[in-house]
């Protein structure tokens, strides 16, 4: 099936008349990324900068969850020219670039996704799962209008350039971390921090007035209320690994006892 305008995140966001809702896909795992699509979820974020997840893995989720009603972001490990090239190849439609720290890396982001003479991409779309082989007519022509570049603001850097960020042409969202943000303001581990949440806030309302999407990172749900309230178009509320780690320990707490009757030393 041809990659459509219609299926990129930027039209999802576009066309929603509600926040969008998702999770980390993490695991590497085509049937954990297959059993999330079916979940319900708005949007899936399959993430190669902190979990085991190269090309190969990322071309067999995406396979996995094609068909799904479900959009998909994934996010490389670095802003990096050859590395998009290659996810954009693999029929990668959804880019979620990290650490983007001012308009010059927001820039380069966008490049990476254009065909000279808008960008820096290189061609070869004869060999490539994105242009179906060449079987999409006009892929060359048409290739820019299939992808959506999302960034991410994650340093006291970028919320600084926030708005000039937002306005560089081809930067279709901003998507704000709150972990790496507040290790950058020497908050680390505080991402509950009043003056992270003022930050990410800040994000938020910069979006707002720069008519773009704004995203944020919350799996506390009364944090994640506490952003859409505050504006957030679309927000991540879980992980595949995280949900498998807490529920494992839930049965060890509530089945696994020591001989004293407590429960084991990890918990």
């Amino acid at each position: 099936m041809p990659l459509r305008v219609e299926d990129t995140f930027r039209s999802a966001l576009a066309s929603a008349n509600r926040p969008l809702a998702g999770m980390w896909v993490c695991s590497g795992s085509p049937l954990i990324a297959e059993l999330c699509a079916g979940s319900g979820l708005d949007w899936l974020l399959v993430d190669a900068e902190h979990s085991p997840n190269g090309l190969e893995s990322i071309l067999s989720q995406l396979q996995a969850i094609h068909g799904y009603p479900v959009h998909t972001l994934v996010r490389p490990p670095v802003n990096d020219t050859v590395v998009i090239k290659q996810y954009l190849d693999l029929g990668v439609q959804n880019l979620l670039v990290p650490m983007v720290n001012s308009v010059a890396e927001a820039e380069a982001a966008v490049a990476a996704t254009r065909y000279p003479p808008h960008g820096v991409r290189g061609v070869g779309s004869a060999l490539a799962r994105a242009a179906r082989w060449n079987r999409v007519p006009d892929y060359l022509a048409r290739a820019a209008d299939t992808v959506s570049v999302t960034v991410q603001i994650e340093s006291t850097a970028a919320v600084e350039a926030v708005e000039d960020i937002l306005k560089v042409d081809g930067v279709d969202a901003i998507f704000v971390g709150p972990s790496d943000l507040a290790a950058s303001m020497g908050l680390l581990g505080q991402q509950e921090h009043p003056e992270v949440r003022a930050a990410v806030e800040h994000c938020l309302a910069a979006a707002k007035a720069a008519g773009k999407p704004a995203g944020v990172n919350a799996f506390a749900p009364a944090t994640a209320r506490a952003y859409l309230d505050a504006g957030a178009a679309f927000i991540l509320v879980g992980a595949d690994v995280a949900l498998l780690a807490r529920g494992s320990e839930a049965l060890a707490a509530e089945y696994v006892q020591k001989a004293d009757g407590g429960t084991p030393a990890s918990y």
